[in-house]
């Protein structure tokens, strides 16, 4: 039997990869939303998906009806609560994922080492694994913060398109958190444009002061889904190889970014 034949509804793709159509654009619409900051107008959608207008408008009444997107007083649609509940597992489950290969990262930097994701227009540590030393960085589990001035903020933003970034920082602003914070757009574009040369990211005190960070990116499926950092004192960062921690980090995030899509 035809393992893509269609269902009775004709849902099934006809490009012989037996995925289903409908749930494939379900999830572009819910991806296009995600990249928008969690809240975009149907035009919007439209330009993000490709989708014809009809498509869109059914595919947006039914996750309306299960929860998945919520519409706003504007006409304009944002996610919903459903995904509350599944991000709240997906989390716990990436943070345990995570755990040996932040315990690597430690090992090879001596400071402590974080997990973190961008949701909407925050960046949230999910996991952490604490430097032995007795005086340590300490980024609480949970804790939200905005991506401008923390070097995971960078590398994530980083893997995005300018106009994106431009949207982000414009809906948020960037506050200025100590003297050596990005406040411009037009030097975080320079900023970003670096990290994606160098291949991690650095905070030199932006987020607070006497702290040092170096981030770099966790990909899987092509994209930056994650950024894994250490953090320290400037004086224990200041001493390290950059390019060499550098070069390790990548390396454990790679391995993680296999394990996330096996």
């Amino acid at each position: 039997m035809d393992s893509t034949a269609p269902s009775r509804d004709g849902s099934v793709n006809g490009s012989g990869n037996g995925t289903v159509q409908s749930v494939d654009r379900a999830l572009d619409v819910l991806e296009a939303l995600a990249e928008r900051g969690g809240e975009a107008g149907l035009s919007e959608i439209a330009a993000g998906t490709g989708l014809p207008y009809g498509t869109i408008h059914r595919l947006l009444r039914t996750l309306l009806a299960r929860g998945y997107v919520r519409q706003e007083s504007d006409r304009r649609y944002a996610l919903g609560g459903a995904l509350v509940r599944l991000g709240g597992v997906a989390e716990r489950m990436v943070a345990t994922l995570a755990q040996p290969y932040l315990a690597r990262m430690v090992e090879l930097s001596g400071e402590t080492a974080n997990l973190a994701v961008l949701e909407g227009d925050f960046v949230v540590y999910v996991a952490q694994v604490p430097s032995p030393r007795r005086l340590r960085m300490f980024a609480e589990v949970g804790r939200r913060v905005l991506p401008h001035s923390t070097a995971v903020g960078k590398v994530l933003m980083a893997d995005r398109a300018e106009e994106e970034v431009a949207a982000l920082v414009g809906r948020t602003g960037m506050p200025r958190r100590t003297a050596n914070t990005i406040t411009d757009l037009p030097g975080m574009l320079t900023e970003l444009r670096r990290v994606r040369e160098r291949g991690y990211a650095m905070d030199l005190g932006e987020e607070e002061l006497g702290v040092h960070c170096m981030a770099v990116g966790v990909r899987d499926g092509g994209r930056t889904v994650a950024a894994m950092s250490v953090s320290g004192p400037v004086g224990r960062i200041e001493v390290l190889d950059r390019e060499e921690l550098a070069e390790g980090m990548r390396k454990i995030a790679h391995d993680f970014g296999v394990a996330l899509g096996a």
